[in-house]
């Protein structure tokens, strides 16, 4: 049964012109509207805390709630939800119990997710990483993303500085300054990632190259770590990561082998080799989306952060493990990132099978072949993220290696 809100602000999503929910309409009379007393607020996550990229939007959420004044029982978070049709049953366990905006982080929970939005139109529902909300155009459906390209590129000054470290002291040679990356998928996202990070490190490490190991999994400890040693077997020197376990991390302290994390700090755990942490900081998107329905406006399609809105961060660095001269890099790059003046994928900075790119068409309004629809390539760099939040930089760029492609 629905509960009694439904009406109040089912009568101005048809008013909210393809846009957003608006809230507060009279019932028999009474105002109806929400408050930050009244609203309750929904979160699926495909693990738990044991997950840093779970964890990440948990902790988000907490300073969410704070920022606006929320109490512990207007936030319902349901974990461990695979990204299958419990994701339609979580989801629509949430808005039966209150919930007047529900989110989900991982990719594939957003076809439940639009199923779920059709079903309660008097819900706003918010994916994390999705790619379909902007040719969808559903008054209460919506994707997010931040620009964590941008973060990848600092990160990969970092370790850029650290190879140059190593390469000064004699214990590696330039042309050994061999990168290791242990990736989930093949996705998008997790090439715009790597590829960003690698970017970051050759412009101030130019001998470096990368490889690649895929894991099929966005979580699994094991695999990640068995990933990490494979990469050091075949000479890797320092490894980052897009996956979102301790495994990778765990191999490099054992190794003693410079890290770079995602997500959040691993330095009590590897105080040795973390060197520092990009990750995306989805607390301005809750606030941003609650406000929202809060104060009766509109929630973009697609919204995109970066570092600007606070959106993109960094931990803090760990000078135990990181080159001399690293925090400050990082922060002259980041304020011409900020300006516009410096782009990560500058075309002048990378090729594809020896040639510089002039041309590229993305696959940005996705479809079920994929087909490439966009041109992304304009003013010397490769747009990511400008067309879509989610990221669609898809090229296999040289100087890294893909070591399997199966997944």
């Amino acid at each position: 049964m629905k509960r009694k809100s439904a009406f109040l602000l089912a009568c101005l999503t048809a008013g909210a012109l393809g846009m957003g929910v608006l809230t507060g309409c009279g019932e028999g009379g009474g105002s109806g509207e929400l408050s930050k007393s009244t609203i309750k607020v929904g979160l699926i996550c495909l693990h738990d805390e044991n997950s840093t990229y779970d964890l990440n939007f948990i902790n988000a959420m907490e300073e969410a709630k704070k920022n606006l004044g929320l109490s512990d029982d207007q936030i319902i978070i349901k974990k461990n939800i695979p990204e299958t049709n419990e994701c339609k049953e979580a989801a629509s366990d949430l808005a039966d119990r209150g919930c007047n905006i529900i989110f989900a982080d991982s990719f594939g929970h957003e076809s439940y997710m639009i199923e779920a939005a059709e079903k309660y139109p008097d819900v706003q529902f918010c994916h994390a990483t999705g790619t379909m909300a902007h040719t969808e155009k559903k008054s209460n459906f919506h994707d997010a993303f931040a620009s964590i390209y941008e973060g990848r590129y600092l990160a990969g000054i970092a370790a850029g500085l650290k190879l140059n470290e190593m390469i000064d002291a004699g214990k590696i040679k330039a042309e050994d300054a061999v990168m290791g990356y242990v990736g989930a998928f093949t996705y998008a996202e997790v090439i715009s990632g790597y590829t960003s990070f690698y970017l970051g490190a050759k412009s101030v490490c130019p001998s470096t190259t990368m490889k690649v190991q895929f894991t099929g999994s966005w979580y699994d400890e094991t695999a990640e770590k068995e990933a990490a040693t494979t990469l050091l077997s075949k000479g890797c020197v320092l490894i980052s990561q897009h996956a979102d376990s301790m495994g990778a991390p765990t191999a490099c302290e054992n190794a003693g082998v410079p890290n770079i994390a995602y997500n959040g700090s691993t330095r009590d755990a590897c105080p040795n080799t973390f060197i520092v942490s990009p990750r995306i900081n989805w607390a301005p998107y809750y606030e941003y989306a609650i406000n929202a329905v809060l104060n009766g406006t509109s929630i973009d399609y697609d919204w995109t952060g970066n570092l600007s809105t606070g959106s993109v961060l960094l931990t803090e660095v760990n000078e135990q493990a990181a080159a001399p001269g690293t925090q400050a890099a990082i922060d002259e790059a980041a304020s011409k990132l900020k300006a516009g003046t410096l782009h990560v994928f500058d075309t002048a900075c990378f090729t594809v099978g020896g040639k510089q790119l002039e041309s590229y068409k993305a696959d940005v309004d996705t479809d079920a072949d994929y087909t490439p629809d966009t041109e992304v390539i304009k003013d010397g760099y490769f747009h990511e993220s400008e067309y879509r939040s989610a990221p669609y930089f898809d090229l296999a760029i040289d100087g890294i290696e893909q070591l399997n492609t199966k997944f």
